[in-house]
């Protein structure tokens, strides 16, 4: 690695990690078209998040109270 005056090569590229590990999910090919054609391919692990956020929080909330 060349040492160049003024960077910080310790600092890594990209984006910060998002505290998050990689799951896989089975969606059947009608589950996974119909997320795609709401969010697009970017968006689908976000949308897969969210709802699992939103079903545990209810199923929590239904064993608690």
């Amino acid at each position: 690695m060349t040492n160049i005056p003024g960077t910080d090569m310790g600092r890594r590229m990209g984006r910060p990690p998002l505290g998050v590990k990689e799951t896989k999910v089975r969606l059947t090919d009608e589950q996974r078209e119909r997320i795609v054609a709401l969010v697009g391919n970017q968006g689908m692990a976000q949308f897969i998040r969210e709802a699992v956020e939103r079903e545990l929080k209810r199923r929590e909330k239904q064993r608690h109270g």
